[in-house]
């Protein structure tokens, strides 16, 4: 089957989704380096709530990107860790991470100019189609 991610019904889009997610990419990268327990991923993924952690942990366990072990203790034990698919995805993954910390501060500096209306500038004929779409 032919799969077209510019198609709005290719499912393709769900996966895009889901790897596009701040949160997907962080855990993926944590996980990458070992299995980990709930509350390690919750302390090490800085600002994520226990709900969202929740929530993103079961829809990469739905999509085969994370596994999930339950060992019998008491308390009872639960592990994720990152699938041979997962896996896959985790070189495209740090790329990103990459690319976000090597470039922030261009982007800042971007957003810098643009919230000063530093893009208005007259002789700069790119600029002015900037404005007016803004305007």
């Amino acid at each position: 089957m032919m799969y077209d991610v510019f198609q709005r019904a290719c499912p393709t889009r769900l996966v895009l989704d889901r790897i596009a997610d701040k949160w997907t990419l962080l855990i993926l990268l944590r996980l990458e380096e070992e299995p980990r327990r709930f509350n390690a991923l919750r302390r090490e993924v800085d600002g994520i709530s226990q709900k969202v952690l929740s929530q993103t942990l079961r829809a990469l366990e739905r999509d085969g990107l994370v596994q999930r072990r339950v060992y019998p203790t008491v308390p009872v034990s639960v592990e994720y860790a990152i699938t041979p698919l997962g896996r896959t995805l985790t070189g495209t993954v740090d790329a990103i991470r990459r690319w976000a910390q090597d470039n922030i501060e261009s982007v800042l500096a971007a957003q810098k100019r643009y919230d000063a209306g530093a893009v208005e500038d007259p002789q700069n004929p790119l600029a002015r189609a900037g404005a007016l779409e803004r305007g």
